[in-house]
């Protein structure tokens, strides 16, 4: 292989180690095989473009084409394509895979599915790495500036991640990678000025030409490679040990210690951090650590109805649901009334007052409190944004925000107590809050609204409309809770869902919200937790996969008002969204069972005798779906702990095999009791040293040869001479003498003792783990299959001579 040859092949190397850093971003490492094939062509064009010769311009090109067209065909059919031809084709599918891409990337928290959109992002991205590694390190020959792009990578990676998927492992690829190319493009430019250091002639060929005084300078010229690669050995050591080391240098690229609001992402072992928590909602739902991010206390006589709300979701602009930009406030000692609460609402209303406290972990700029909150003791910098009755950590300098990370404080709230008679009777809402929440993006399919007026035909208020909607989803329509599903949170992904019937909370709450704005309710989207688990010590913790999203729809009257359409279990559902329905209506329709719900009951109960609030908690002869990965499931089983454990015990093993082979091929032949089998095992001892026999010297001779080459101290000499004595009185005494004697197997093994104490550690651990002797057993392969074939040859020589002498046609 030529000097560029090896220099192209280490800059692939190098992009594919560093490009695993990118792996822990989407749960599925599928894409890190194709993008080394996409490389490895990448690759391989920029060499033969090279070889023809190319000039440098027309080489990148050549790489730029070929990359192009292999990703065309890899995605085709992917996107959709309004055009016609390959151009077309390129321009436009590839521009909206991009966009998707991009919209996923902004929607899905880490690690996200491996969309179609993601996927061409990923490699891509690569793709652009590999050409600037290529045209640096090959083409200009500057492999030390080729790290910038490679750093790039690996930074792209840690920043993304907020420091979780760019562990020490992923460090330590990228950098053997970015040395293995220092370290060949050095090779190839030294090749150029004569010998490459390290290319000495091997002691057997000096000797045999009588060069054999160059030993001393070829171990001199090999000092320089071995110095190189120490040095970078020692760089890598540190670069991954001084952090560990100072915990007080945090762990930078290597992975997040803490943080401020803001870097986004939820990494396991670091900071919690979500400013936008809609982004972390379903990796906090998957989460493998239920970590506790906050505990309270409350009087609160209802604990069903203490959700703990971060923000609202008010704007829908088709791609996502998002918070509007509103102007903050100071926080005042009071907040003001709830909108849109009257006198009658409050006057049955109970004050609450609950403690909190955060997890040290947990670096949420948005406060967590019971909604709606009428004061908040809180220490630090924080503002009020009086629409949606959140509070906002401040700005603390460039790039820092006040967060609710370790944070103790108190919320005084109320305890809203609306009845079904009061929701059904509201009043029309005020013309400026309609006019804002009933607002509806311009691509929403139709048939969302559709199925909106399907499902609350013969509704006569919007009231009843939303608790059918509830229904619908939680009860009714078939639906499938699933926190592993990727469907999205724009226009076409609530269409979608109502196709699919399955998802996790964020797609009930916003299919729900959007339904209910397409009939002209006024409907947000709520994020925060449910109320969490309450302790024998009477406070109550919540965890990650508390987290949740639920629709709020206003009525006049009684303000911003709770529903729950998702189908979960341990969800608290409103007392005023039961099924039963206020006198003025003639009775409630009859809730039937769910054709979608997961796995029926041996003895399913009939609809009449289950309501639908029975249903959403479980308790009905269909089952309720589990949450994957819930905290109350009963962990992993017997059979399935077995099913990985086996098979890496048994890959473990591996390396075991030759030594735990010749450790019972030593203890089968000594336990014969016969000369020549302990000779051989001897032999074979001296092999594994490094001594290979001589089968044309004499017992004799050998053994003063293995004293000699293997050092042997002169009590394991003699146990050498006396076995290679009893080999030939074996061989060559009269018949009748006793050859064997009784310490023969110790002799052996005195010998072997010796023979390996006389070798360095890694000496040894070959002759251990790799013993030489093993080519006995391709030795005896070959002899067996030798011996096969001719017992074949054999069985069929008689069918041969048959054949040749039956006559042939044609013949004469």
């Amino acid at each position: 292989m030529s000097g560029r040859a090896r220099v192209t092949l280490f800059a692939v190397l190098a992009t594919l180690l560093t490009s695993w850093s990118l792996a822990a971003l989407v749960d599925s490492s599928f894409w890190v095989l194709e993008a080394g094939v996409l490389l490895a062509v990448q690759g391989a064009v920029g060499a033969g473009a090279r070889r023809v010769p190319l000039g440098r311009t027309l080489t990148v090109a050549s790489q730029v084409l070929v990359s192009l067209l292999v990703l065309m065909f890899l995605f085709a059919g992917k996107g959709e394509s309004t055009g016609s031809g390959p151009m077309a084709y390129l321009v436009t599918d590839f521009g909206a895979l991009f966009r998707r891409g991009v919209a996923d990337v902004g929607e899905f928290a880490i690690p996200a599915p491996l969309t179609d959109g993601i996927r061409l992002l990923l490699l891509s991205g690569v793709l652009l790495i590999g050409l600037l590694v290529d045209l640096l390190a090959v083409t200009f020959r500057t492999a030390a500036a080729a790290g910038l792009p490679l750093l790039a990578l690996y930074s792209v990676a840690a920043g993304l991640s907020g420091g979780a998927g760019a562990s020490w492992v992923s460090f330590l690829l990228a950098g053997c990678g970015y040395l293995l190319l220092l370290l060949s493009e050095g090779r190839d430019r030294l090749a150029q000025w004569g010998r490459v250091f390290g290319a000495a002639p091997s002691p057997r060929a000096s000797s045999g030409t009588g060069y054999g005084g160059l030993g001393a300078a070829s171990d001199r010229a090999l000092a320089p490679v071995r110095t190189g690669r120490r040095i970078g050995a020692v760089a890598l050591g540190i670069a991954l040990a001084v952090p560990a080391a100072l915990p007080a240098l945090g762990g930078g690229l290597l992975g997040a210690q803490g943080g401020e609001a803001g870097d986004g992402g939820t990494g396991v072992g670091g900071t919690i951090s979500a400013v936008n928590p809609l982004v972390s909602l379903q990796g906090s739902l998957n989460a493998q650590d239920n970590r506790v991010v906050l505990k309270y206390r409350t009087d609160s006589p209802q604990l069903g109805e203490q959700y703990l709300r971060i923000l609202a979701l008010d704007e829908f602009n088709g791609v996502k649901w998002e918070a509007s930009g509103r102007a903050l406030t100071d926080v005042p000692e009071r907040l003001p009334a709830p909108p849109g609460l009257s006198g009658q609402v409050r006057q049955t209303a109970v004050e609450v007052r609950t403690s909190i406290s955060a997890a040290d972990t947990y670096a949420q700029r948005y406060l967590p409190m019971p909604y709606p909150a009428t004061s908040v003791d809180i220490p630090g910098k924080w503002r009020f944004e009086p629409a949606g009755r959140t509070l906002v950590g401040d700005q603390l300098g460039r790039d820092r925000f006040q967060n609710v990370q370790g944070a103790m404080y108190t919320v005084r709230s109320l305890l809203l107590r609306p009845t079904a008679e009061q929701l059904q009777s509201a009043p029309a809402p005020d013309p400026l809050v309609k006019a804002e929440y009933t607002k509806i993006p311009d691509n929403l399919p139709a048939v969302v609204a559709d199925t909106a007026r399907q499902v609350t035909k013969g509704a006569k208020d919007d009231y009843a409309r939303a608790v059918k909607l509830q229904d619908y989803f939680a009860v009714t329509g078939g639906f499938r809770y699933d926190t592993k599903v990727a469907s999205g949170t724009g226009s076409q992904a609530i269409a979608r869902f109502l196709a699919d019937k399955e998802g996790f909370c964020i797609h009930f709450a916003f299919s729900m919200a959007a339904m209910s704005r397409s009939l002209g309710i006024p409907a947000r989207v709520a994020v925060g937790f449910t109320p969490g688990e309450k302790q024998s010590d009477g406070s109550v913790n919540v965890s990650m996969r508390d987290a949740h999203a639920w629709p709020e729809l206003y009525f006049e009257g009684v303000g911003w008002t709770r529903f729950e359409p998702t189908p979960r279990q341990g969800i608290s559902v409103p007392d005023y969204s039961r099924a039963e329905v206020p006198a003025a209506q003639p009775s409630a329709p009859t809730a039937l069972p769910s054709t979608g719900a997961a796995q029926p009951s041996a003895a399913p109960s009939k609809a009449e005798d289950c309501p639908p609030e029975a249903k959403k908690l479980g308790e009905c002869g269909v089952a309720a779906p589990q949450p994957k990965g819930g905290s109350g499931g009963g962990g992993p089983s017997l059979v399935g702990v077995l099913g990985w454990t086996l098979p890496v015990l048994a890959l473990l093993a591996l390396p075991l095999l030759p030594l735990l082979w010749r450790t019972r091929l030593r203890g089968r032949r000594l336990a014969t009791g016969q000369v020549l089998e302990a000779w051989t095992e001897l032999s074979d001892a001296a092999w594994d040293a490094g001594i290979p026999p001589d089968e044309a010297l004499s017992p004799r001779r050998a053994a003063a040869r293995v004293v000699e080459l293997g050092r042997l101290t002169p009590e394991a000499a003699d146990a050498v001479h006396r076995v290679a004595e009893a080999v030939e009185r074996s061989l060559y005494a009269p018949p009748g003498t006793e050859a064997a004697y009784e310490g023969l197997g110790t002799d052996v093994l005195l010998a072997r003792a010796a023979l390996l104490a006389g070798l360095d550690r890694r000496s040894r651990a070959r002759a251990e783990l790799l013993p030489r002797s093993a080519a006995r057993l391709r030795w005896s392969a070959a002899a067996r299959w030798s011996a096969v074939t001719a017992a074949l040859a054999a069985r069929l020589a008689p069918v041969s001579a048959l054949l040749s002498r039956l006559p042939l046609r044609g013949r004469g």
